[in-house]
């Protein structure tokens, strides 16, 4: 396999070394990056779970959706 060696900035550097999990080389940490051209939003992060992105069963997620519907908005968020 042919390989090419790249020049990363330290802080770039960093978080693909955080990135790594367990015994997974660098090569799979950007194999297995997601490349977003646009800030993620709500929906887009619900359709993201509603199509199995996550592994989160569709019955968890209509379970947090109801419990939301429920869920009162407090006087103070800060609070």
């Amino acid at each position: 396999m042919a390989t090419k060696t790249i020049t990363l900035e330290l802080d770039a550097y960093e978080m693909l070394r955080n990135a790594k999990r367990g015994g997974e080389s660098f090569t799979e940490v950007v194999r297995r990056a997601v490349w977003v051209d646009a800030p993620a939003t709500g929906e887009t992060l619900r359709d993201y779970f509603r199509n199995g992105g996550s592994g989160v069963s569709g019955t968890y997620l209509d379970a947090v959706e109801e419990a939301a519907k429920h869920d009162p908005i407090p006087d103070d968020p800060w609070a």
